[in-house]
């Protein structure tokens, strides 16, 4: 596995040129894309502006709070509690020709303004046709909220920061267009005792989605096999909270060997959705909490019929390793995995035909805005070449309904029934 810290790190994993020689280029404004379905995109991306924690911090941590800075090679920088966090726009590159497609820009203004300004996102949306999104945190924070309570030692700041965090994305992002923006709040991970009571405190508010780390370990914090989470999803299944495992959310990803090219990390980056599904499956959580709704994010949904076949052909293994006996679930590892996990599709086009044994209940869209695997701006054209050939009623469950019924987020029956209606 290699760190995605070190990835970023390293100025030669793309092409694409950096620091002084580095270009920025802005394509041509795409045209509005024709819409034949109405779209909710589970799995986007945000890029926090400046402004992200701004009055939202007690004035005591005011000036070791999160904060921009202009670095003196002419980009941007992240100060936190005096340590720098330099991915200002990771991976944030719709808009731009794939030769400078990198972990770069390195300033807002090298980003296409919808990356970081949600008037300019919800437009971008519009261009794509993509009715509502579900948008996950940037490397600032990290996927699951932990570079903002690891990266300092004082954890009132932490909890003061993860807090200014979930206000700014329910007030200021997700409350600017709230028809149009699915809440997804940033977890506390220091304690779970106090992580679950702000569950609970979030899904009164408005919170629908946690986005948490698909191999806490990896991240230095207790496995979940060791009981320490058992609050915090207690919580979750208890609100309908659906935790979001997105890949890479572990801070790695999968690689063979230490020469291997980047090609190789590319390719299996998807893999650790089928870790993280098998982890999750035998850790006994969802047995012990059967409304516990989990979303594997961005990892596509091509392998989820092979790990099914896996999962029924483990069966007889029960007896000699005794670890689902042990359980006492009724049900069998594959049927467990079909009520309790949802899978997101990119571009899986061999894959929908397979609909009815992934679960066609179970299957999401998502548009990965703004990042290099985005279909931006061709979302609808791509969704048209992958399900067009399937029955209307599966269509409109994997496009719109599964999404809006698993976040509780309501589509307007006009649009429904329209997508130009938005």
């Amino acid at each position: 596995m290699t760190s995605i810290d070190d990835m970023a790190a390293n100025l030669n994993f793309t092409t694409a040129k950096t620091g002084a020689d580095r270009t920025v280029t802005f394509l041509p404004e795409p045209e509005r894309a024709e819409r034949r379905y109405t779209v909710i995109s589970v799995d986007d991306h945000i890029v926090e502006p400046p402004d992200t924690f701004e009055g939202r911090v007690p004035a005591r941590f005011a000036d070791r709070a999160p904060r921009v800075v202009d670095t003196d090679d002419g980009g941007q920088t992240w100060i936190y509690d005096g340590h720098s966090l330099p991915n200002v726009g990771f991976n944030a590159v719709v808009g731009r020709p794939v030769s400078e497609y990198g972990f770069e820009p390195a300033r807002f203004d090298e980003m296409r303004r919808g990356a970081w300004d949600i008037h300019a996102r919800v437009k971008d949306m519009d261009l794509n046709g993509v009715y509502a999104s579900l948008n996950f945190p940037s490397f600032l924070p990290g996927f699951a909220g932990q570079r903002l309570q690891q990266v300092t030692d004082d954890r009132d700041l932490a909890m003061a920061s993860v807090r200014a965090w979930n206000d700014w994305h329910l007030e200021a992002w997700a409350g600017a267009y709230p028809d149009r923006i699915i809440p997804c709040q940033l977890p506390w991970l220091l304690d779970p005792e106090v992580g679950a009571k702000m569950i609970y405190e979030n899904a009164e508010r408005g919170f629908h989605a946690v986005s948490f780390s698909e191999n806490p370990a990896m991240l230095g914090l207790p496995t979940i096999h060791s009981g320490y989470w058992e609050p915090l999803m207690a919580a979750c299944a208890d609100t309908g909270t659906v935790v979001n495992l997105h890949i890479g959310s572990s801070g790695t990803s999968p690689s063979t060997t230490a020469d291997a090219p980047p090609d190789v990390q590319g390719v299996l980056f998807f893999a650790y959705a089928i870790s993280a599904a098998v982890d999750w499956l035998y850790s006994g959580l969802c047995t012990r909490h059967p409304d516990l709704k989990i979303c594997l994010s961005e990892g596509g949904i091509g392998w989820v019929a092979g790990l099914l076949d896996r999962l029924d052909h483990m069966l007889s293994y029960h007896e000699m390793y005794g670890t689902w006996k042990a359980l006492g679930e009724t049900l069998t590892p594959a049927e467990v995995f079909k009520r309790n996990f949802w899978f997101c599709a990119v571009e899986d086009q061999s894959s929908f035909v397979q609909h009815e044994r992934i679960g066609t209940e179970n299957i999401l869209l998502e548009a990965d805005y703004p990042h290099c695997d985005s279909t931006w701006p061709h979302t609808q054209a791509t969704i048209h070449e992958q399900i067009s050939g399937l029955e209307e009623s599966v269509i409109r469950k994997v496009t719109w309904e599964n999404a809006a019924r698993l976040y509780q987020h309501p589509v307007p029956i006009a649009v429904q029934d329209d997508p130009n209606a938005y």
